[in-house]
C-alpha cells in the first residue's frame, strides 16, 4: 500500500510539472488538432503580435436574412487562446436583426456595447429567462442551454461575448434541422412541421 502511495504521489507530481512546463501554448495550425487541441508553436518563433487580436476593430456590414454579423475569436482564428480555455465574439445588429436559438459547449457571458437587446436563455425545464439588455448590462448562458439575441432598439447593436473554452463550437437549432442532411420526412415527424413549411425551411437554408 505504501509503494502504491508513493508511486500515486509522484504520478501526480510530474502531471503538475508537466502542467505547468510552459507559460502558454500558442496554437501550430500547421498540425491537425488533438482532443486537447493543438500543438504548441516554439516559443521563440513568438513575437507580441502573436498575443493581440485586432479582429474586432471596425464597422461590420450585414447582408444575411438574419441581420447579423458574428466575428469570431476562437482558437482558429486567435491561436493564441489555445489550452486557455477561453474565447470570445463580437455581435453586430442591424435594426431588427437576430442570432437565432443557438448552443454551445460552454457556458458565456454578455456584455451590451452598443444599442438595446433582448437576449435570453431556456432551460432543460423549457423555462425561458429573458430581458432587455442596454449598455454595460451583462447576461449569463450557462453551458449548453438553448440561448438567443434580438435587436429591439431604434439603432444597430453590438455586444461582445466571453466563452469558458478555447473552442467551444455553434450549434444553430433551425440550420441543424433545415440546413444540413436530415431528410425531410424526418424533419417533419419530429418538428411536427407539415411537409410544406418543412420544405419551405429546407430551401430557405438552400437544401432544397
Amino acid at each position: 500500500m505504501n509503494n502504491l502511495v508513493v508511486f500515486f504521489s509522484f504520478s501526480v507530481l510530474v502531471c503538475l510539472s508537466h502542467a505547468i512546463e510552459v507559460d502558454f501554448c500558442v496554437a501550430d495550425r500547421s498540425l491537425p488538432r488533438g482532443p486537447e487541441g493543438y500543438a504548441c508553436r516554439d516559443p521563440a518563433t513568438l513575437t507580441t503580435d502573436d498575443f493581440v487580436y485586432t479582429g474586432f476593430r471596425g464597422g461590420r456590414t450585414i447582408t444575411n436574412v438574419p441581420g447579423n454579423n458574428v466575428t469570431l475569436a476562437f482558437v482558429d482564428q486567435f491561436p493564441a487562446l489555445n489550452g486557455l480555455g477561453i474565447s470570445m465574439a463580437r455581435l453586430d445588429f442591424g435594426l431588427g436583426g437576430v442570432i437565432p436559438v443557438h448552443s454551445h459547449r460552454t457556458s458565456e457571458v454578455l456584455i451590451v456595447s452598443r444599442g438595446s437587446i433582448i437576449a435570453g436563455f431556456i432551460d432543460t425545464n423549457n423555462t425561458a429567462y429573458y430581458r432587455r439588455l442596454e449598455v454595460g448590462d451583462v447576461m449569463i448562458f450557462p453551458q449548453a442551454m438553448l440561448h438567443f439575441q434580438v435587436n429591439v432598439g431604434t439603432t444597430p447593436a453590438t455586444a461582445f461575448v466571453s466563452l469558458n473554452g478555447a473552442n467551444p463550437a455553434i450549434q444553430f437549432t433551425m440550420n441543424s434541422l433545415f440546413g444540413g442532411n436530415l431528410p425531410a420526412d424526418i424533419a417533419q415527424q419530429i418538428t411536427l412541421l407539415s411537409n410544406a413549411e418543412v420544405m419551405r425551411m429546407k430551401r430557405a437554408f438552400g437544401t432544397a
